[in-house]
């Protein structure tokens, strides 16, 4: 370095370069420090609220190659981009340093998600020389806690929920060396200072020791029991998923008689899958996606050799698989040496839980024991879950790993907006200038607490981003808390998006492609421009402007909001609406079918999803359902390959929009000479020649540039793939979502998005 300091000055030179991107939290500084030292350059690298700020010197040739390699040698977490390289005034330097984060507040501002343990963490958790061995929190700037452990940015360890344990003198050490793995590793720890398990058993005394804890949780599982155990951005509910016994109690004590449970496996073999290949098969793109950085859930087709417990997925022929990501679980595994059920630590449909003491008293009808830890979980971050579907993993849930999401906007939000989204899966987005951070899943909006965390949520995301909204944006559906919510902000100005736009827009904005769409937004209820249910609609236009052009033949539905978990009261109403009767309908004393014909609480819907719950019912004798879809999900597990499809009538209708009949699908619904995966398979396949029968309808009528499939309905990969595969035959040009779910977890950006595009018009 003295070297270079005494170089004659016409020889050197210093540029300043910006990087903005994924710089935070991913060990991007002490990267270019180590960088810089490779070239023989001067000066520093800081962190600036959001951008990263270097100033480097020294010839000219090296400062070429530093400014290539700074891009394409990065850590593998990290995405940055160069937003500015100037040649500047060569300062005064006689070393290459790391300084203090600036607070210069700006917008450019990354919220790095939670990481999974890198490897070289998890060659250290296993070896016995090494002093973080078996510790269940060890992390370096490659992994570890994020989103969940910020309180505020700059992220720096004081604004952290660590910044409660004080470093001992070797992480302070390793912490304060730039060319150390753990510089600035923000919730750096071992043993020594960091956090530590506890157990506790209902009713007796319990461990504080950590080693102690983890052995206990251990032998719990084993014998039979469920254990509460605290990750990292929530509380896990596990018990051993080989033993129906245990998984029966988890479902009674949960009240979750029905609804798919994930499967946390041990690592083991070359890409940690062997184990989860001895239960599922896997295709390449779900192993890619279940050993890669995410760590999310992965659906796989369950082998029928399965040593798992039956009711781990009743009535399914996939199972939600995923590998540890966190030390704990890594320990937890490997000294358990079989796979867990590691659901979601909450009451149903609420966020999962964080709290010690909350989670104590709100799962401890649930959990025999709780291994927990004290290291605050400052918001929560539930597991996020994806399907492979037209051979491209698709998120169905967001979450822990994948979330906050940010994507770009085609066009530049005027004001800065917070949108609500929707009432079921909800999330909430942030939307200023071309981006748009989406929050991870909160859940279902009908609860006290559901309603809390979305509070913090968006309250948070303004407050890391350094963003305020200036108006907010919901759903125009008025029952829904989250448009309650935003009405009772008497401060901020008001927009309504309509239900089936936001979903449309949202696949619009993401794909960003010039023309005109036809997007077929199919999914269970929204609320209609004309007030009555939508759910099976196709919309001509753009963001901003949308118009509905087709949709399906429609049906009042008893009991309104009932029929969600009564599919029975779908299929009595085809039947009723076509004159006919159902041998088989529940409604014994007949008060269903005397509202639907005196029109009291039969609300009017097209909605795509209550067909398929029709369907369900009558293939699948399912009168009623424990969870949203399910009757959906055991008609789609019945499928083996395409049928001969159907074909439904077209019709105009008298304001002219174009209707397909679903009445011809009855009589093969309910034909007992042939069996449910005939039945099944057939309906499948009439119902994606439907949107292929109305995409060529409006093609014939209108410019049609692409097409888009939104709406949850089209988490169906039977549904979903043959409908693709006619389009494109047909010569669509087709696109699904890949970034958000196609369900209402988009609705958020989806609406971001419809905003932006009709203030840019």
């Amino acid at each position: 370095m003295a070297e270079v300091a005494q170089r004659a000055e016409e020889d050197i030179s210093a540029v300043r370069i910006t990087l903005a991107g994924h710089v935070q939290g991913v060990g991007f500084r002490p990267f270019v420090y180590r960088l810089a030292h490779e070239h023989g350059l001067l000066g520093s690298v800081q962190n600036r609220l959001g951008e990263v700020e270097v100033i480097a010197i020294g010839r000219a040739s090296d400062l070429m190659q530093f400014q290539r390699d700074v891009v394409e040698k990065a850590p593998p977490l990290s995405r940055p981009t160069v937003t500015g390289i100037e040649s500047i005034d060569v300062p005064s330097a006689n070393r290459f340093e790391i300084i203090e984060s600036s607070a210069r507040a700006d917008a450019k501002i990354f919220v790095p998600p939670d990481y999974f343990m890198c490897d070289d963490c998890g060659d250290e958790l296993h070896d016995p020389d090494d002093r973080r061995f078996n510790y269940p929190f060890i992390n370096c700037t490659q992994c570890g806690p994020r989103y969940t452990l910020i309180e505020a940015l700059p992220y720096d360890r004081a604004n952290t929920s660590m910044a409660g344990f004080p470093l001992c003198a070797d992480c302070e050490r390793e912490y304060r060396d730039p060319a150390d793995r753990r510089f600035h590793a923000e919730p750096v720890a071992c043993p020594t200072c960091g956090p530590q398990l506890t157990f506790e058993t209902q009713g007796k005394a319990g461990s504080n020791d950590t080693k102690e804890a983890l052995d206990a949780a251990v032998d719990a599982i084993r014998s039979g029991c469920i254990v509460a155990v605290k990750g990292i951005g929530g509380y896990h509910l596990m018990c051993d998923a080989c033993d129906p016994a245990a998984v029966g109690r988890l479902r009674r004590r949960k009240q979750r008689p029905d609804k798919p449970l994930a499967v946390m496996f041990p690592v083991e073999g070359s890409d940690g899958l062997d184990f989860v290949r001895r239960c599922v098969t896997l295709q390449d793109v779900e192993a890619t996606l279940a050993t890669g950085p995410i760590r999310p859930i992965v659906l796989a087709a369950r082998k029928p050799d399965s040593a798992l417990a039956d009711n781990v997925a009743p009535g399914l022929t996939e199972i939600g698989v995923f590998l540890p990501y966190s030390p704990l679980h890594q320990l937890l595994l490997d000294q358990f040496g079989g796979p867990v059920v590691a659901t979601s630590g909450n009451i149903s449909g609420e966020p999962v839980l964080t709290d010690n003491i909350e989670s104590a008293t709100r799962l401890k009808k649930i959990a025999d024991c709780f291994l927990q830890h004290d290291r605050p979980i400052v918001r929560p971050a539930d597991d996020p879950v994806y399907r492979r579907i037209a051979g491209r993993m698709r998120p169905l849930r967001t979450g822990r790993g994948s979330a906050p999401r940010e994507l770009a906007l085609p066009w530049p939000q005027k004001q800065a907006l917070l949108a609500v989204g929707g009432h079921m899966k909800g999330t909430v987005a942030l939307s200023w200038d071309r981006r748009v951070v989406v929050s991870p899943h909160i859940g279902e909006m009908d609860s006290p607490r559901s309603l809390a965390v979305f509070e913090q949520v968006a309250a948070d995301l303004q407050s890391l981003y350094g963003i305020r909204a200036t108006r907010l944006v919901c759903d125009a559906h008025p029952g829904y808390t989250t448009h309650r919510w935003a009405h009772n902000q008497r401060a901020l100005p008001v927009e309504r998006v309509w239900h089936h736009q936001a979903h449309a827009s949202a696949v619009a904005a993401e794909v960003d492609r010039p023309g005109q769409w036809l997007m077929f937004a199919w999914d269970g209820v929204g609320l209609g421009e004309d007030q009555t249910l939508w759910g099976g609609e196709a919309l001509l236009g753009k963001a901003g402007n949308w118009r509905r052009v087709a949709s399906l033949r429609t049906f009042r539905l008893p009991g309104g909001e009932r029929a969600g978990r009564a599919p029975w009261r779908s299929a009595a109403a085809l039947h009723w609406e076509c004159d006919s009767s159902w041998p088989d309908c529940p409604d014994r004393d007949g008060l269903a079918e005397t509202a639907w014909r005196n029109r009291i609480n039969c609300p009017e819907t097209s909605a795509a999803g209550r067909l398929f719950d029709a369907a369900a019912a009558l293939v699948c004798d399912l009168p009623v359902t424990s969870f949203e879809a399910q009757g959906p999900m055991i008609l789609e597990a019945l499928c083996h390959a395409p049928a001969r499809a159907i074909e439904l009538p077209i019709y105009k209708d008298g304001s002219g929009l174009l209707r397909s009949d679903w009445q011809p699908l009855l009589a093969v619904l309910t034909d007992q000479s042939l069996d449910r995966a005939a039945r099944a398979e057939i309906f499948h396949s009439s119902i994606a020649t439907i949107i292929l029968r109305q995409a060529e309808s409006v093609r014939e009528r209108h410019s049609v540039d692409h097409v888009g499939l939104c709406g949850g309905v089209f988490q169906n990969r039977v549904l979903t793939e043959q409908a693709l595969g006619l389009l494109r035959q047909a010569g669509f040009d087709v696109y699904l979502a890949e970034q958000l779910p196609c369900n209402d977890a988009a609705l958020s950006f989806g609406q971001a998005a419809e905003i932006g595009a009709r203030n840019a018009a």
